[in-house]
């Protein structure tokens, strides 16, 4: 690939994950120490990205894909982006936050897939260049975390308190705006479906895929990649405010430990895989999500410190070994008409389905163990939950999914 479009491409998702990265990490603690949010409201706000990927397909199927350029797109969104994160910024109550985090979800979570699409776009050969471009939007995504931590020590308990972690909306809007603006200069991505071409709501949606589900496999990892969101949505809403309330200091950088391990165990995926096959891979994921959140439960912030280090630089088994080779089952069993809606399939019940019913969860769980006299939660208490979902999610799968050899290409 050209330096120079590699180069672009690169700022592109940098700028993407570093976004992402800037608020949603420390959301949780923003909301429950300075607008004063309970766990059920907390859960209604996380639950804005799976509206967010539930309404996706819609702009990506029925827009970009048949009417627009996916550069154009892309900027238009995260123009409008940076406006709902400037009111998010100035956002005083729950109640004022909501509509703008809701409307700012469903503009954002599009672009997921709009970055991959002009990327793709400008490869020969994806399956080789794409890595080297994506690893950008981690790296990103863990710039946000020790910026907020080590540069401007945002999440520090005195500064949660005086209100500083308010700050991450507006560096948020303007790293939006600027990549609002810089998406029109990339590389042009024209829209692979003419307007005149028509096309069934099912498969502008990826529904179409749904006849996989007649495979009993399938169907049986479909699920648990329903059942396996409910532990994940707890990270995303609780862990940043778990390590605040406990004392952790610099929380968000250290969370960036997990993104680290994501990117070494990427590249310890193929040799497990091959050695080991799918249902091992998976397994191993189930039970890594159980392990770290055990570790969450009886670690702390002192002596047993590492115990919590250990559980963050897990993420990368718990993330890759499901959800990168739950994808590459999927696509291993799509035919080729059907790989582009099924990865959609995937996405819509976990991100969508999945993630909503685990952040209801999450905050029901997380409402029932808030001390009443004092402010903070009974962690100890609450991890347990998570811990147990996921060892029954994978003693169902390890009985119920038989073992198939499927080929990885790397």
């Amino acid at each position: 690939m050209n330096i120079q479009i590699r180069t672009r491409l690169s700022l592109m998702m940098f700028l993407e994950f570093f976004i992402w990265g800037g608020w949603f990490v420390t959301l949780g603690t923003y909301l429950a120490n300075n607008l004063n949010a309970t766990g059920a409201q907390s859960a209604m706000v996380f639950a804005t990205q799976s509206w967010g990927a539930i309404i996706a397909p819609f702009i990506i199927g029925l827009i970009a894909d048949r009417f627009f350029n996916a550069e154009k797109i892309l900027g238009i969104l995260h123009l409008a982006g940076a406006v709902l994160m400037y009111l998010l910024f100035k956002a005083e109550s729950f109640e004022a936050f909501y509509p703008y985090v809701l409307a700012y979800m469903v503009a954002f979570m599009p672009t997921l897939a709009l970055v991959n699409s002009v990327s793709f776009n400008q490869m020969k050969d994806p399956s080789r260049d794409f890595s080297s471009i994506r690893v950008w939007g981690t790296i990103g995504w863990i710039a946000a975390g020790l910026a907020i931590s080590y540069l401007f020590e945002w999440d520090s308990l005195s500064a949660i308190k005086m209100g500083f972690l308010q700050n991450t909306f507006l560096v948020t809007a303007i790293a939006s705006a600027v990549l609002g603006i810089y998406s029109f200069t990339l590389p042009a991505t024209p829209p692979k479906a003419s307007s005149g071409q028509k096309s069934s709501l099912t498969q502008l949606l990826g529904l179409d895929a749904l006849k996989l589900l007649a495979n009993r496999n399938f169907l049986v990892f479909f699920m648990a990649s329903v059942l396996i969101c409910i532990p994940l949505a707890f990270y995303y809403q609780n862990a940043n405010t778990f390590f605040s309330e406990i004392g952790m200091a610099n929380p968000t950088g250290k969370m960036t430990i997990g993104q680290v391990s994501e990117v070494g165990f990427m590249l310890l995926l193929p040799i497990f895989f091959k050695r080991f096959g799918i249902k091992v891979t998976l397994l191993a994921a189930m039970l890594a999500w159980a392990v770290r959140y055990l570790l969450f439960s009886y670690g702390n912030a002192g002596e047993l410190s590492f115990m919590l280090i250990t559980g963050i630089a897990l993420h990368g088994v718990c993330y890759d070994f499901f959800f990168v080779s739950g994808q590459i089952y999927t696509n291993s069993k799509a035919g080729e008409h059907q790989k582009s809606a099924a990865q959609g399939l995937i996405t819509l019940a976990t991100y969508g389905v999945g993630m909503l019913i685990g952040f209801a969860v999450a905050g029901r769980i997380t409402d029932a163990h808030k001390y009443l006299k004092s402010s903070g939660h009974d962690w100890q208490a609450i991890w347990p939950f998570p811990a147990g979902f996921a060892l029954v999610v994978m003693v169902l799968f390890a009985v119920f999914f038989k073992n198939e050899k499927i080929e990885y290409k790397e």
